[in-house]
């Protein structure tokens, strides 16, 4: 079994799948493409992502991209294989309200952050500066998202209560924007500055951080 990812290890996409395997206890290759140019290139359009983007998964021949769909693989093939860690519960009703954050993690949490981190992590890293338009707007909509969260996780740890694929999909944006100055907008907010100790403290993905160099 030869688990290959191929991707850049700046891209929040990619640390996500770094967290899960970790999380998932295997044991993975990784590889970088030569140049942006690389991935818009025929062969891998046709090999690894139709639409010329990162990452993408190579399981023993069985090709899959799209960050998210590449998570729940890996959590339904081998949860429980390597480690105890339950990333998706098999009860139902529980399985469904990770489904349902990770749906908000995708819909409202997500569109801002990427914005604010793209402007302020990901442009200067380019070389230009940041659209304060842009990162205004974004922080904007982000307050109003953090405070919903608020709620939601008043008297909880985690989401659902407990850890999950939920949690580990907010990590990597987030870690990006606190450290580009925007802490504050978790810290001030005593349930989501709790939630983010909590997540962010993981040992596995203290272990990405040390293997990897982030943009």
């Amino acid at each position: 079994m030869t688990i290959q990812i191929t991707g850049y290890s700046i891209s929040p996409f990619c640390l996500v799948l770094f967290h899960v395997l970790k999380e998932l206890g295997l044991t993975y290759e990784f590889t970088q493409p030569d140049s942006f140019e690389e991935i818009k290139s025929p062969e891998y359009l046709a090999t690894k992502h139709p639409f010329g983007k990162i990452p993408s998964l190579n399981d023993d021949g069985f090709q899959i991209y799209e960050t998210r769909a590449i998570a729940h693989y890996l959590v339904k093939k081998y949860q429980g294989t390597k480690s105890s860690t339950v990333l998706i519960p098999s009860d139902v009703q529980k399985a469904a309200l990770v489904e349902q954050f990770i749906s908000v993690e995708i819909s409202y949490y997500t569109q801002p952050l990427g914005k604010l981190v793209g402007q302020l992590v990901f442009a200067k890293r380019r070389g230009n500066e940041p659209d304060l338009k842009i990162v205004n707007e974004a922080r904007e909509e982000l307050e109003k998202v953090l405070d919903v969260y608020e709620k939601l996780l008043e008297g909880k740890d985690y989401l659902t209560g407990e850890f999950s694929l939920a949690d580990l999909l907010h990590i990597p944006f987030t870690n990006y924007a606190i450290k580009a100055g925007e802490s504050d907008l978790w810290n001030k907010r005593p349930n989501v500055a709790r939630w983010w100790k909590n997540i962010s403290e993981r040992e596995s993905w203290k272990n990405v951080l040390n293997e990897y160099t982030l943009a």
